[in-house]
């Protein structure tokens, strides 16, 4: 028998809606132009998180550098977030999400170090990119492939990454951190779904 899918994303939605509210408190400070405002709304700063502010490894993650930064993560996470989240479900989904973050920003943390490159750092695209990474599971199930092509899927991957080679405004260490993490932890996650998860994706794809 066919397991009902979710019929809202209520994980998704949360998420969207917590990083808009932040994106407003942080705009009525004054975030656009002061960088002081971005890094008191928890914004990633090597110099602060080894000094032991570790929390920014997280907050980060919910602060956003203008508005074009914040609709294009949203509406990423609109569209992927749902199908991940039907097909892994609201707890396994917010871990994906969480655990692609945190590994994204921890990348990039590592990077500064190398690099002697310090700057300051905010944004959902790690935890995005994690998500995105389910799609790659997809594409080498027997039960999804079909709907979600290799090449395509590589495609997409492609040119999400591709602007963070030539943009000093793109932190792609967070991006390639968050996909690699999620990936590992997408495919992790899939040992634990009941039998279901499969058809109800698929027919969210063939409708």
């Amino acid at each position: 028998m066919t397991q009902k899918r979710q019929n809202i994303p209520w994980i998704t939605v949360c998420l969207i809606i917590i990083n808009f509210i932040i994106f407003g408190l942080w705009t009525v400070e004054g975030g656009n132009v002061n960088n002081e405002v971005s890094l008191r709304f928890g914004a990633q700063y090597l110099p602060l998180v080894v000094k032991g502010e570790y929390w920014r490894i997280f907050t980060s993650m919910f602060v956003h550098f203008g508005w074009e930064h914040l609709s294009g993560n949203m509406l990423s996470l609109f569209f992927m977030g749902q199908i991940a989240e039907a097909y892994f479900g609201r707890v396994r989904f917010l871990l994906l999400y969480l655990i692609s973050g945190i590994g994204g920003n921890v990348l990039s943390l590592y990077m500064d170090t190398v690099t002697n490159e310090v700057k300051i750092s905010a944004g959902a695209s790690g935890a995005i990119f994690g998500v995105m990474a389910v799609f790659f599971i997809f594409a080498f199930d027997t039960q999804l492939r079909k709907a979600f092509p290799l090449p395509r899927v590589l495609l997409g991957v492609v040119l999400a990454l591709a602007p963070g080679f030539y943009s000093e405004n793109i932190d792609l260490y967070a991006h390639i951190g968050g996909f690699v993490v999620g990936l590992l932890v997408a495919y992790l996650l899939k040992f634990t779904l009941p039998k279901g998860r499969y058809e109800y994706v698929e027919e969210e794809r063939s409708e």
